[in-house]
């Protein structure tokens, strides 16, 4: 007998997988940025995030709403969105600047099982083991990924940089549990947010930065599907998700995203394989289904 689902638990799964969307396209984050990287961090932030606003606004006009309507939220609301949105990327992009990229990378890595940890101050959410363990599993094998089975050298001189990481890993971890906290503003609003970050990103990137354009097709491209995908659309499904999924099975779902940006990056020869790759994505995958199990239990079937 096919088991039905109730209306309340289908909408999570529905939301669920819009959220697992985001992951999917921030997996072609590293391909696409690899294409495009004569173009400076900032740059390419301010550029996408304006590609983004475009998408947003021309979403709401095709609907019949001004995209300026959806502007119109709570000064926290704004604060909070665009403190995550331009503060994860202002804080990362420093990180790499003050500390070597492997360990910078993995410190940053830390925002899924963040959002994990985080999701257990929510209302009617309850942490259990699996969760927890799904996702140090899908750290282990972000770990492995990064490293490629190499040790980690900590240095003092670097630890500016180690914790500039790891505030941007709490940063987007606390944006991503307070947007379903304060959900009540629509995705639409987040159009707004992407115009704000785009502009304190050109503001970065005139300070700090000397402005390259891309001098190939290619290049044009990637950049333009940075700010469809990963840099764009990416922000709109999951700020859907994790409003109203389940924000624990979406933390732990996020590791899958270096994984499967390491095997694109391998299949167009952007880097060369390596068997950590395929033990990464043993721990990742395993981690997943373990953290998101609860998206496949029986209704009321208690663990």
């Amino acid at each position: 007998m096919t088991a039905v689902l109730s209306p309340a638990r289908s909408s999570v799964l529905r939301a669920t997988a819009i959220g697992t969307v985001a992951i999917l396209m921030w997996a072609t984050l590293a391909p696409l940025a690899t294409l495009a990287r004569m173009v400076p961090p900032f740059q390419m932030v301010a550029l996408s995030f304006g590609i983004a606003f475009l998408i947003g606004s021309l979403w709401s006009l095709a609907h019949g709403e001004s995209p300026f309507r959806h502007f119109r939220q709570p000064a926290a609301l704004w604060g909070i969105s665009v403190g995550g949105l331009f503060g994860f990327h202002f804080l990362y992009f420093l990180s790499l600047r003050l500390a070597p990229p492997v360990e910078a990378n993995l410190i940053n890595y830390l925002w899924p099982l963040l959002i994990v940890l985080f999701s257990a101050l929510l209302p009617g959410e309850r942490l259990k083991a699996r969760h927890v363990v799904g996702a140090l599993l899908g750290l282990g094998g972000t770990m492995l990924l990064i490293t490629r089975g190499a040790g980690l050298t900590v240095s003092l001189e670097h630890l500016p940089g180690y914790a500039l990481a790891l505030a941007s890993a709490f940063t987007w971890a606390g944006y991503s549990v307070l947007r379903r906290r304060l959900g009540e503003a629509p995705t639409e609003a987040v159009t707004g947010f992407c115009l704000a970050t785009s502009a304190l990103a050109a503001l970065c990137h005139l300070a700090w930065e000397t402005t390259v354009w891309p001098d190939t097709a290619g290049g044009w491209a990637a950049l333009a599907a940075l700010g469809i995908g990963p840099v764009g659309a990416a922000f709109f499904v999951w700020d859907y998700g994790v409003r109203h999924g389940d924000i624990r099975a979406l933390g732990a779902l996020s590791y899958a995203a270096p994984l499967l940006s390491t095997i694109l990056l391998v299949v167009f020869g952007l880097a060369a394989g390596h068997w950590t790759v395929w033990a990464a994505c043993l721990l990742i995958a395993g981690g997943s289904l373990l953290a998101s199990s609860d998206l496949f239990r029986k209704e009321g079937q208690q663990s």
